[in-house]
């Protein structure tokens, strides 16, 4: 191996294990507080829809303290008494009112039972409010290990910002902690040390000097939002404000970096946003939240998929902190982040998964991005082919993709670069690039600001693509092994099955005999002649640059 070869394989490694941290470490036993934050059906939560919250919090930068109020409005879906919601059990509950009273509570964990003085009807609109305050859990390594970042710039001044995806937004506010039920919009107002400014999702509606050191910035969401996309970010910010002719009309595009970075942003932002807006609103349909818009907002960790205001720390530079993980060199003509990250607003925010076991679905698809990027910014399909196949380096292979429902826990890390893979050989069987686009762009019209499993995502390509692809899907997300294609050859004659997990596995496959052209072959688990005139065990050829597969040949 030559040693650049070798060094970019160690700084790819290096890359993927700082990502892979707390949130993908492998774990297989569970407790009640798993549970208890992971059960998406649980009766107590699932007996009322949130339709609206008030988020309401100070920030105490010195002490590193918080102190607010979160109001819940919901619709009941059953008669109850009772309901659980979620809050870290190291901050404290100042109370819970409810129709101008206290009301009387358990915790258990960080979940939070609640009883109502009398039962409240199904189909009835109520609202209760939650006070509190305490010393947030502080981000060890934001994103991944997350809760709340609290440092300083270059210039010693306060940075401040929140990222809590796996962990839950439940580390810093009181909510109902859960994939399944977005709440349909919010109002974020964060009181931060006056001369600082706040930036979190949606909208900036109001600006509020409260005359005692504090400002409050007032946010809204218009849009459904997951409650780990909810932010503050707080810090000397500059900003500055474009549109975007996009395919549903302008789309306001509002920038925020620190006040010293201002150059620099207009230069790194301006030369990555509006290409990937052009290539994503082209394979994926209309950015989501044109309602609320799209803002950057530099931040002290890496970045996260923040709804309406992505996160934004890859220090302005190209690849991901100036590297190339695919190991192609086509990785380091385009930011990172700007891409990734804005990629969730359609796979993670506007799609969002159930249960963080099906988190392949945020990114698989959002890896799969980078990809399809590069090919619409270049013209060159093969290009973005490339830069997939060279993210396998960093496959491991060691667990299953899809994780383990009902209790938080996602799966393996390979749903980055492995998720990506399984969609272009998925794209290479389909074999028909319109089509291709028109599921892709379907699936962000069909689950619009919705919710989903695996089994949606997959039934829904499956019916558009008019083949039953859900063997293919089985074998790379509910098993670590990747299958393998085995031929036999004699006499110019050649037979194949394919080893593999699932039962009745038959992903067609591209081959052919050297220098022909390629041909679709189904082979099944049982070995079956294959139409290759001439074959030989020397000149038979498989598509491994678009298929990730093992090849036996005896």
């Amino acid at each position: 191996m030559k040693k650049t070869t070798l060094l970019l394989s160690l700084l790819c490694t290096l890359a993927i294990s700082a990502t892979k941290a707390q949130l993908l470490t492998p774990r297989d036993k569970f407790t009640r507080a798993d549970s208890l934050h992971g059960n998406q059906n649980a009766p107590l939560r699932t007996c009322y829809d949130i339709n609206y919250y008030h988020l309401d919090v100070k920030f105490d930068i010195d002490k590193k303290f918080i102190s607010g109020s979160n109001l819940f409005k919901f619709t009941a879906t059953r008669d109850f008494n009772k309901l659980q919601f979620d809050l870290f059990a190291n901050l404290t509950i100042e109370k819970v009112v409810y129709k101008g009273k206290e009301l009387t509570y358990k915790r258990e964990f960080n979940a939070v039972f609640l009883d109502f003085p009398a039962t409240i009807k199904a189909g009835s609109k109520d609202e209760f409010t939650v006070y509190y305050s305490g010393n947030p859990t502080i981000a060890k390594n934001a994103p991944w290990d997350g809760g709340v970042v609290f440092t300083t710039d270059s210039l010693k001044k306060p940075w401040v910002a929140t990222a809590c995806e796996g962990v839950g937004a439940s580390i810093w506010w009181p909510n109902k902690d859960q994939l399944t039920d977005e709440v349909d919009s919010i109002l974020i107002s964060i009181s931060c040390p006056t001369g600082l400014k706040d930036v979190s999702n949606g909208r900036l509606r109001k600006v509020t000097d409260l005359k005692n050191g504090y400002t409050r910035f007032d946010w809204f969401v218009s849009n459904p939002i997951n409650n780990y996309d909810v932010e503050a970010n707080i810090a000397d910010y500059a900003h500055y404000s474009e549109t975007y002719a996009g395919e549903k009309g302008k789309l306001t595009m509002d920038f925020w970096p620190l006040s010293y970075n201002l150059d620099k942003a207009k230069k790194q932002w301006g030369a990555n946003v509006t290409p990937m807006l052009k290539a994503f609103e082209y394979w994926f349909g209309p950015y989501p939240f044109y309602e609320d818009g799209y803002k950057l907002v530099e931040t002290p960790h890496l970045g996260m998929e923040h709804q309406s205001g992505v996160a934004y720390g890859n220090k302005y530079r190209n690849g991901y902190l100036g590297r190339d993980l695919s190991g192609t060199g086509k990785g380091l003509t385009w930011d990172f982040i700007v891409v990734h990250e804005s990629g969730h607003e359609w796979f993670g925010n506007n799609i969002t998964d159930k249960d963080n076991a099906d988190m392949w679905v945020h990114e698989g698809f959002t890896n799969y991005s980078e990809s399809l990027f590069i090919e619409h910014s270049t013209g060159s399909k093969e290009a973005g082919q490339e830069y997939v196949h060279g993210t396998r380096r960093a496959i491991a292979n060691d667990r299953p993709i899809i994780g383990f429902y009902g209790v938080n826990k996602e799966g393996s890390g390979d749903m980055y670069y492995k998720g990506g893979n399984l969609l272009n050989m998925v794209r290479t069987i389909i074999n028909d690039d319109a089509k291709w686009r028109e599921i892709l762009r379907g699936l962000n019209k069909t689950f619009y600001h919705q919710t989903v499993t695996t089994e949606q995502v997959v039934g829904y390509i499956n019916e558009q693509a008019k083949m039953n692809l859900t063997s293919i899907f089985d074998q790379y997300l509910r098993y670590k092994n990747i299958p393998t294609l085995e031929f036999r050859v004699e006499n110019g004659r050649a037979v194949a099955r394919w080893i593999a997990d699932v039962n009745g596995f038959n992903m067609p496959v591209r081959v052919r005999v050297k220098g022909g052209e390629y041909k679709f072959i189904t082979p099944s688990t049982r070995f079956a002649p294959v139409d290759l005139p001439g074959v030989t065990r020397d000149n038979i050829e498989v598509d491994t640059f678009n298929y990730y597969i093992g090849v036996l040949v005896d």
